[in-house]
């Protein structure tokens, strides 16, 4: 069995995020979306249970898709899963520079797990979870930003109609 993992803070799961979801499913037999608790470098709109419980609900469609949570090192979660592939999305080639400094150095202190990079689809590429955490922060609706359960929860957090 090949499995992946997908890594992210995933503060919101935007659609672009979903994109990379559905392709990984068709491309390996087992994906586990990792939500990585970092929240030392900033504080996150919703709580760690609060992501993964709305990826595990995104994603409930996908019976070959996993979400758990870890706080630390990708890498080592990876061992413990026995994952040798990490898929990255790339929204934009600003995406790249970080996304292959990253690749480097996980490949680095762990040869065996390579790196995979998926392209977002074009009419995601502009969304980001700071865009939008920023655009619901000031009352505006990220419909189309993200799945319906997210875009709720959003919705809920911040007081939107």
């Amino acid at each position: 069995m090949k499995s992946v993992v997908y890594p992210g803070s995933f503060d919101p799961i935007t659609l672009g995020h979903l994109d990379i979801i559905k392709r990984a499913a068709t491309i390996f037999d087992e994906v586990y979306v990792c939500v990585l608790n970092n929240s030392a470098k900033k504080t996150p709109l919703f709580s760690l249970d609060e992501r993964v419980k709305m990826i595990g609900d995104v994603v409930s469609e996908f019976d070959n898709v996993k979400v758990a949570s870890y706080g630390g090192l990708l890498v080592d979660f990876a061992k413990q899963h026995d994952i040798n592939v990490i898929i990255r999305g790339l929204r934009e080639i600003t995406d790249a520079g970080t996304e292959l400094s990253m690749a480097q150095g996980n490949h680095t202190v762990a040869p065996d797990i390579d790196t995979l990079f998926l392209a977002t689809d074009p009419k995601y590429s502009f969304i980001s979870s700071s865009m939008v955490r920023e655009f619901a922060g000031y009352g505006r609706s990220v419909e189309g930003f993200v799945p319906d359960i997210v875009n709720k929860a959003i919705n809920d957090k911040y007081k939107i109609n």
